[in-house]
């Protein structure tokens, strides 16, 4: 393959974790998972973090321990916006508990939801918002945060492909009361499998800690569930309907040593923009992903929406991807009530989703790398060239 989708960030590091994982004999859920948890909370400066065995099941983990707080829980049928291009997990969680998903459009340049779009969309019944930035472009994540807290919504991030991104000089991934991360292969970091979630709000994080683990007590801190006289019954109290959604201590380990690479893992994909951007910018051809304003792309991939004139040249022009050995992908899921299973959501539409069903059928997108990509991006760009028209 010339151009691959994704690479390998690992290097002989995060062998040596995982050798010390085997020499210590414990493999599942332990003191590298709980390391790794402070240390990324730290580095993205906030309170807590609780790590999954994927982003999925992190943004699963967010969703649920809202509906478990004491105060002012979510409850089924309550509104929650969404923007209609995103993966699908990120929908699915607020369709298992009984959310009711109000759809909006996205901006065909930056390929969020503009905060103006959301805001019209609200409606009295709106209990929460979930913002989701897509492939490293940050959404406009401080005004919505504004506009939660004077509303009283909640307000979730989907930072799933926007590890390191930053807008108003803030780490995306921290706006929300609660806000996930995945560290799946092919994204930022990758701990094989594995998702966070990161929180500054002290019930949500033992909510969590305690869904992830079977629903029992013994996840709690002790200050906040006071537990009884420690034995074999209090070990094995369960109070919530939880999962087993624990990643590994290999896992963890991993981790550890990704993290120390993320901002220069991020500086070499900002890089590679750019050089996207100077070349592709005033192709004839393409739309490009343009930056929110105030914004610091951690730049996921690079992708490409056919302009309206040209939009008939979409099949010879994955034929001519493919022939030159270039992976491309449908961008991020696509519009979600383009696929089947969106007959089984209840759902509104705000206006329309006019960008949103176009970038289903006239985009795509290629790989961008923790390594500098010149070659490949040139590459792309001589085999556009053999486009005809």
């Amino acid at each position: 393959m010339k151009y691959q989708l994704t690479s390998s960030t690992w290097d002989k590091k995060e062998v040596y974790a995982i050798n010390d994982v085997i020499k210590s004999n414990f493999y599942t859920y332990g003191k590298y998972v709980s390391l790794f948890e402070k240390k990324f909370a730290s580095f993205f400066q906030k309170k807590y973090a609780v790590m999954a065995n994927s982003g999925s099941s992190a943004n699963l983990l967010a969703v649920a321990s809202l509906f478990f707080k004491k105060k002012n829980p979510l409850k089924r049928g309550d509104e929650v916006i969404v923007p209609a291009i995103s993966w699908s997990t990120s929908y699915f969680p607020l369709m298992q508990y009984g959310l009711k998903l109000r759809f909006v459009d996205v901006n065909l340049n930056t390929l969020n939801a503009d905060f103006e779009t959301i805001a019209k969309a609200c409606t009295k019944n709106t209990k929460l918002i979930l913002a989701v930035s897509i492939l490293g472009n940050p959404t406009e994540l401080d005004k919505l945060k504004l506009f939660c807290q004077k509303r009283k919504i909640y307000l979730m991030e989907d930072n799933c492909e926007t590890m390191g991104a930053k807008i108003a000089g803030k780490y995306a991934g921290t706006f929300g009361i609660v806000n996930t991360f995945s560290t799946f292969f092919s994204h930022h970091i990758s701990t094989i499998e594995g998702g966070v979630l990161l929180t500054d709000d002290f019930e949500i994080y033992n909510i969590a800690k305690s869904l992830r683990s079977h629903g029992w007590t013994r996840d709690f801190d002790k200050n906040f569930y006071l537990k009884k006289k420690q034995g074999l019954y209090q070990n094995y109290c369960f109070v919530l309907p939880g999962y087993n959604l624990r990643p590994t201590n290999i896992n963890g380990a991993i981790g550890l040593e990704q993290l120390k690479k993320l901002k220069k893992f991020v500086k070499i994909r900002k890089s590679n923009y750019g050089i996207y951007k100077n070349i592709f910018s005033n192709n004839k051809f393409f739309y490009i992903q343009q930056q929110t304003p105030n914004s610091s792309t951690s730049s996921f991939a690079f992708t490409f929406v056919f302009k309206e004139k040209f939009r008939y040249l979409k099949n010879s022009v994955y034929k001519l991807l493919k022939k030159n050995n270039i992976e491309f992908r449908l961008i991020t899921g696509g519009c979600y009530l383009k696929h089947p299973v969106s007959k089984m959501t209840k759902y509104s539409i705000f206006n329309n989703l006019k960008n949103a069903n176009y970038i289903h059928d006239n985009g795509f997108f290629v790989g961008n790398h923790p390594r500098p990509l010149k070659n490949e991006i040139n590459f792309l760009n001589n085999v556009f060239k053999k486009i005809k028209i």
